[in-house]
Order: C-alpha cells, then sequence, then structure tokens
C-alpha cells in the first residue's frame, strides 16, 4: 500500500525491535523481519522521538530546533526516513 504521508499524521515505533547504541549510532534488529538497521545518528534521535507516538510535524519543529537545517528540507528528509521505516514495517502511521 503506497501511503502518502502528512505531517499531521502520527507516527510511532513498532514494538518488536532490538535497539542498541554502538558508538553513538543506533542500531536496530528487527525481530519481524530478522534484518539490522543502522539508523544512524539522526536516525536514532528520530527513533528516540517515536517512543511516543507523535506527530510528524512535531517531530520535524523538534529537530529544526535540535540541528542547524531548514523546516522544508528536514520535512523532506523526515517524511523520506519514516517512509522507509514504514516499508520494512518499523513504525505505525496514524491518520489524524
Amino acid at each position: 500500500m503506497n501511503k502518502i504521508i502528512s505531517t499531521n499524521d502520527v507516527v510511532s515505533q513498532v514494538e518488536s525491535n532490538i535497539v542498541s547504541d554502538m558508538d553513538g549510532e543506533k542500531v536496530m534488529l528487527s525481530i519481524e523481519n530478522g534484518k539490522y538497521y543502522n539508523l544512524g545518528d539522526t536516525g536514532g534521535e528520530i527513533w528516540e522521538c517515536m517512543k511516543e507516538p507523535i506527530s510528524i510535524q512535531d517531530l520535524i519543529n523538534t529537530l529544526v530546533m535540535k540541528y542547524d537545517v531548514g523546516e522544508q528540507i528536514c520535512r523532506d528528509q523526515v517524511i523520506g526516513f519514516i517512509d522507509s521505516l514504514r516499508v520494512q514495517g518499523l513504525v505505525k502511521i496514524e491518520s489524524t
């Protein structure tokens, strides 16, 4: 299913993953599909923000305040990252 992600959508982690911190980067094992993922530094930060359900706009606002990045670039990259996590079955996205 190809869903268009909106900044109003709420995203959260799927619980069947084991996440570890390795040299400042998040590495994850999906129990569901048996694959490893290196989320990197910023991806790990996004992952941490999704421990509890969060709107994508709130996530973008958090990252814009923390990093030296414009909102449009941040939005594009965050939505792309979340979409790739969605395709792998690693996050839940709920429309509001």
